[in-house]
């Protein structure tokens, strides 16, 4: 019998495996006794440092880091530090393969089996808050919760997913998304934003199959929005932004038509320049995901009468925006949402999003236009803040 090391490798899996001792099993012995980790030490300044593999409790999991995107928080932290972080490692939409597990560790935050070799994803540490659960029906979101990267820095380093290896600590939330590529992972993150803001429009009973939608602003988020709605069955989708290689990106994830800011001189030009790409009629719903609060006093005028609509530009404090309550608020019975993060539920749901992008025709992979090894990440975060490509992504060989 033909016995390689490949074999032998996978019989000690399943032995280990099937003598229930996760905890003692490094990967067949491949695990390295130091992990690197990208720690922000300054305004613009990423180092990659060296640390000790920490101890796996009975109730972590050690996860070998396969890719992560870079958001706009971790473009803000590292422009400004507006959370008082420093230094820390960021990386908050990370996936990678289970190197590891603790004694206590069979199942992911929604009850499917774990084991070595699975990939996995996280979502928030909830601490001690009984009203966050995975059905919660008052859909509490999950703003208040930590997130790995974006935590203190501590002895054991490993809390970002811009590093080739993570510690997920018991108490955390993960979930098992082994049948999903490495791409659909790496979107899992900035694409429950868009689900749980949907989810929040879907509140007002005014966004429907046959709805006319306004999506403004096509940067990532707003491009994963479009392709939300085209899953959703909603075909009449119009994207508003200034560049056209965003707009061109638009159509391709699903809106019908686009409209170019910079071809029309005033927000009135602006607004009709909206009402023609829908053949002469105002949008019944909005999703503004800019940021900008100029383009937030804008929207209203696109939204006809009864319509609705939904901010999730702003993460972090943007600024104050000008409106007239009564033209775009009270005149106009204007039904307005506000969505910020998600819910365990959202981020659940979005792996099913994923699924369905896929099966239609989506390209939704090539929203990642940049991807970088780890020891350049500082090139990385300038493409991001150069807003040259849509998602930029740190992906370890």
């Amino acid at each position: 019998m033909d016995i390689n090391s490949a074999n032998i490798e996978q019989i000690v899996r399943q032995v280990l495996e099937g003598m229930g001792g996760t905890s003692a099993l490094a990967s067949a012995g491949n695990i390295p006794a130091t992990a690197k980790v990208a720690m922000l030490t300054g305004l613009e300044k990423i180092e990659i440092k060296e640390y000790p593999m920490p101890q796996v409790g009975d109730d972590d999991i050690l996860v070998k880091v396969e890719g992560c995107g870079i958001c706009g928080t971790d473009a803000h932290e590292y422009k400004r530090d507006p959370f008082g972080l420093i230094p820390v490692a960021l990386g908050h939409e990370g996936t990678g393969e289970i190197v590891k597990m603790g004694k206590n560790v069979k199942v992911d935050s929604a009850g499917k089996p774990l084991k070595i070799g699975d990939k996995v994803v996280t979502c928030m540490i909830f601490k001690d808050n009984p009203d966050i659960t995975m059905f919660d029906l008052n859909k509490q979101n999950v703003g208040g919760a930590d997130v790995y990267g974006l935590l203190p820095d501590d002895n054991v380093h490993l809390n970002g997913w811009f590093s080739d290896y993570i510690l997920v600590r018991g108490g955390s939330t993960v979930f098992n998304v082994s049948d999903l590529d490495l791409d659909s992972r790496i979107l899992i993150e900035p694409c429950a934003v868009l689900i749980h803001a949907v989810e929040r429009a879907k509140t007002t009973g005014i966004l429907r199959f046959n709805s006319r939608v306004v999506v403004q602003g096509c940067g990532p988020i707003g491009l994963i929005c479009i392709a939300v709605l085209r899953t959703m069955g909603i075909e009449n989708i119009v994207a508003v932004d200034g560049e056209q290689k965003r707009l061109d990106f638009a159509k391709r994830l699903g809106a019908t038509q686009t409209v170019n800011f910079k071809d029309h001189k005033g927000i009135e030009a602006l607004a009709d320049g909206v009402k023609n790409a829908f053949g002469g009629y105002y949008a019944d719903f909005a999703f503004q995901c800019t940021g900008s609060p100029v383009a937030h006093a804008n929207i209203y005028k696109f939204i006809r009468n009864g319509g609705g609509l939904c901010e999730l530009g702003f993460f972090i404090n943007g600024g104050d925006a000008t409106i007239n309550p009564h033209f775009d608020i009270c005149s106009k019975e204007i039904t307005t949402v506000g969505s910020w993060v998600y819910t365990l539920r959202d981020y659940a749901t979005t792996f099913d999003f994923l699924k369905r992008a896929k099966g239609i025709g989506l390209p939704m992979s090539d929203l990642i236009t940049d991807k970088f090894p780890l020891e350049q990440i500082d090139e990385a975060f300038k493409t991001n803040l150069a807003m040259t490509g849509l998602k930029i992504a740190v992906v370890n060989k």
